[in-house]
């Protein structure tokens, strides 16, 4: 038996061994609009008051195009620096929260991670990846500049690989990154979700304090530092939103968008 739970994009399941499978899908490319943003703190409020819920298994569905295809850049069109600083302010409350979750996450990626959805799986506690999943940060194709550095410093990813993802903003394959350390597991895609499952119901076997426990043992020790340099890459991304190259590299992304055939 298990219950469900709908939080916009978020289908939550959760299992009677403890095990909650979180299932995001908001077709076609799992696109982080304002909304999703605003469903991820409604989630995670939910899950740190469910205490029925041990460990997290964060997956999309099988004919998803993206597991998260990063920001939805429809919302930039048109962006100005006071909207920016706005659209800001509102993802600071609600990106900690996601983080915060006082359980073990597991993030089950078969499909490419894109953007903030490379920073959401690096939030993840534990990481099973498609050898095939792409993983990329675009932001600098688009004329601004990403957070996740930091999050990937203080997850110990070797500078020199960090610096090629952020400057060359091309995705490489969770095989290409496996020597970096950032995957638990890297397998054939059909291995993905059952892998993350399996540790999913061994973890949950665990006492809920002493996982509980552990968790926040972890967040304190990977500190605020990773935020804070986060928080920095925003104010000089403020600048750069209202600049033509940035205009013009948001709406020609668009329109690839939509040439490209459906999935």
């Amino acid at each position: 038996m298990s219950t469900r739970h709908e939080f916009g994009a978020f289908t939550l399941e959760v299992r009677d061994d403890g095990v909650g499978i979180v299932t995001f899908w908001r077709p076609p490319v799992n696109a982080v609009s304002i909304s999703v943003y605003e469903d991820i703190g409604r989630f995670a409020d939910h899950v740190t008051g469910d205490q029925r819920i041990k460990v997290l298994v964060i997956t999309a569905p099988d004919e998803a195009r993206a597991w998260c295809g990063g920001a939805d850049l429809h919302e930039f069109k048109g962006m100005t620096m006071e909207r920016r600083k706005e659209r800001y302010a509102f993802i600071n409350e609600q990106l900690p929260r996601f983080h915060q979750i006082d359980r073990p996450m597991i993030a089950a990626i078969r499909h490419p991670a894109v953007g903030v959805g490379v920073m959401l799986a690096g939030m993840c506690d534990l990481r099973v990846a498609s050898e095939d999943a792409r993983f990329a940060c675009p932001e600098v194709d688009y004329g601004l500049i990403g957070g996740s550095a930091g999050l990937f410093a203080t997850l110990r990813m070797p500078e020199a690989k960090v610096r090629e993802m952020v400057y060359t903003g091309r995705a490489f394959t969770a095989r290409e990154l496996e020597s970096t350390g950032f995957f638990n597991y890297v397998v054939p895609r059909a291995a993905v979700l059952p892998i993350a499952l399996d540790m999913a119901a061994h973890i949950a076997r665990k006492p809920m304090p002493a996982l509980r426990a552990r968790k926040l043992a972890s967040l304190m020790w990977e500190g605020s530092e990773w935020m804070d340099a986060y928080l920095e890459a925003q104010e000089l991304s403020y600048a750069l939103i209202e600049s033509p190259e940035s205009s013009a590299a948001v709406l020609a992304a668009l329109e690839r968008g939509k040439k490209r055939p459906k999935a």
